[in-house]
């Protein structure tokens, strides 16, 4: 089965970046939205999205496979959701 991830991240936030990375050089395939970066509308719109996974609204938030929610950077956490 194909692992779906999606991060939701602020382009300025260091735990975001490191996230990315971690996923890079995992060799994890992954879609991220930097949140901070998108227009007023779909800023809002995709904050709704991010609260659905996250009340607290922090980042990042990690959804692996639609329903593993993984908030912050936490690299045993993600390896062990991901079967790495």
């Amino acid at each position: 089965m194909q692992t779906s991830v999606k991060i939701y991240t602020l382009s300025t936030c260091s735990h975001c970046k490191d996230t990315k990375k971690f996923l890079n050089d995992c060799k994890v395939a992954y879609e991220y939205t930097d949140v901070d970066l998108l227009d007023s509308g779909d800023r809002a719109a995709t904050l709704e999205e991010v609260k659905r996974y996250n009340p607290k609204l922090t980042f990042p938030t990690i959804i692996i496979n639609g329903d593993r929610i993984i908030v912050g950077f936490n690299e045993k956490e993600i390896k062990e959701a991901l079967g790495l």
